[in-house]
């Protein structure tokens, strides 16, 4: 039995990374007393621009199985 994680669509994930560092960006902005507007104003600005660039740059080139490199191979 070979048990692997679910796969997770790449904007899903982009969208959670985004999330969570404009929460974390809002928390921060409140924690240093900056006004509520304008730290959720500037956290939803960072969150959209965090979650282009996961998007754009986030995901890895899936390995090249085994097989598919040995058919190369073949003339």
């Amino acid at each position: 039995m070979h048990l692997r994680a679910p796969s997770i669509a790449p904007g899903v994930k982009a969208f959670v990374w985004a999330i969570v560092f404009a929460l974390y960006i809002w928390l921060f902005l409140r924690g240093i007393r900056i006004s509520q507007a304008t730290s959720f104003i500037l956290a939803a600005v960072f969150g959209a621009l965090i979650f282009l660039f996961v998007r754009v740059f986030g995901e890895d080139e899936p390995a090249r199985s085994q097989a598919t490199r040995s058919r190369r191979r073949l003339p």
